[in-house]
């Protein structure tokens, strides 16, 4: 609970100061709270020693079946280095198992029977996470979903790295007097 009162206490003194940090900050700011909240909730299922990051590969593989780390990251739209690593945890925490796939430099990753186990647990879990996803979206102007696909649509139609590139070559466009940073990218 305590821990419960001094997130709230920080996320209400963001919203209340000016934002000193930028976006990516305060995305992975969120992203902490969202995944620490769900960690806390873990051993109260019966879930010891398992994180957030674990989900979204186990329920890959349920669906694909045994996939390599490439397939994983593909499915999960992670980079390669960012799913290699979850699947290393995965390994250490004995839910999942390598082995060499048809290419000698592949490694094909399966669910171990302690994962297997485990799937009436994470289904439970997962079914309480969207409850929860669905009573935030009750709070909110816009569904979080609705919200997090208009994002991704907009950055696949143009780059974030475009838009700062955009937003530099206005801010360095001459004023209509002469001078530099006339354009609307400027102040």
């Amino acid at each position: 609970m305590l821990l419960y009162l001094a997130r709230s206490v920080i996320f209400l003194r963001m919203a209340t100061t000016p934002a000193l940090t930028g976006i990516g900050t305060r995305l992975r700011h969120l992203l902490d709270l969202l995944e620490n909240d769900l960690a806390d909730v873990y051993p109260s299922l019966g879930l010891t020693d398992y994180r957030p990051r674990f989900t979204p590969v186990i329920r890959a593989l349920t669906a694909r079946g045994p996939s390599t780390i490439r397939e994983l990251a593909e499915a999960l739209s992670v980079t390669h280095s960012a799913a290699s690593q979850t699947v290393a945890q995965l390994v250490r925490r004995g839910l999942v198992e390598l082995s060499v796939g048809e290419d000698a430099r592949q490694r094909v990753v399966r669910l171990t029977e302690e994962a297997e186990a485990m799937r009436p647990v994470l289904d439970r879990e997962w079914a309480l996470a969207e409850a929860a996803v669905a009573d935030l979206d009750t709070e909110l102007s816009v569904p979080l979903a609705r919200l997090l696909t208009e994002l991704e649509e907009a950055l696949t139609r143009r780059s974030f790295r475009d838009r700062v590139a955009e937003a530099a070559a206005r801010a360095d466009e001459p004023a209509a007097d002469g001078s530099a940073g006339g354009g609307r990218g400027a102040g």
